[in-house]
């Protein structure tokens, strides 16, 4: 399987062969699903909290005494059915929402994703990364030339989650150019997530030779784990 190669200013520079462990892969939703749904919870930070009887104020002193003043018992104004008492069964922040998953089952379901995303269309590989500065309008340059790849016009167009670049460590430089996109998210290819890349329409990767070298031998390591 044969696909082209691009410049930063959107022209054919050559093609490169896709490696059939990556992009060979069938669809497999469920793998996909588990996957996403474990990452997402992993990352979930918890804000909500409420606090229980014994961490709100006041309520030290029993209300009134137990018998005799012909009203309901009670022995604190912390108890959950009091108004600015505490709160039975609340959200608490030091909840762990943490879940493991499988590093083989991590590394294919990225995989899983890129195939589809090639089959979709909706993957694109540029040679290097390289422009002259690392100025704003370089990178406004970039998306519009690829823009004018058939099959990428909505690069230029589209205004949210537009594009995942997948780069290789050595194009820091590059990375500052993409910094005031807001609709572009750059990264380093070992570092792609499953999640990262559903969030956006499309995927460019660079240096394409390098980054499949990275993801097999990431693959590699995946299956060693067994």
């Amino acid at each position: 399987m044969e696909t082209k190669i691009y410049n930063v200013k959107g022209k054919e520079s050559g093609t490169i062969t896709l490696p059939e462990s990556i992009f060979g892969l069938s669809w497999n939703a469920d793998l996909v699903h588990q996957v996403v749904v474990s990452e997402e919870s992993s990352r979930r930070t918890p804000v909500a909290h409420t606090k229980d009887r014994g961490e709100v104020r006041g309520g030290g002193k029993k209300p009134w005494k137990q018998k005799g003043t012909g009203r309901a018992r009670h022995g604190s104004t912390r108890s959950p059915i009091w108004v600015g008492g505490g709160v039975a069964h609340g959200p608490r922040k030091d909840k762990n929402y943490d879940r493991k998953v499988n590093k083989k089952m991590k590394a294919k379901a990225l995989f899983t994703i890129l195939a589809k995303k090639q089959r979709d269309g909706e993957i694109i590989f540029i040679d290097s990364l390289s422009f002259d500065e690392p100025k704003t309008k370089h990178g406004k340059g970039f998306i519009d030339a690829l823009g004018k790849v058939k099959g990428f016009e909505r690069l230029s167009t589209k205004k949210t989650n537009k594009a995942y670049i997948a780069a290789s460590s050595s194009e820091k430089d590059a990375k500052r150019v993409f910094n005031n996109f807001a609709s572009i998210e750059i990264g380093d290819v070992r570092n792609m997530h499953p999640v990262d890349i559903l969030k956006y329409k499309y995927l460019v990767i660079t240096k394409p030779e390098e980054a499949f070298k990275m993801l097999e031998s990431k693959l590699n390591a995946k299956v060693a784990t067994k």
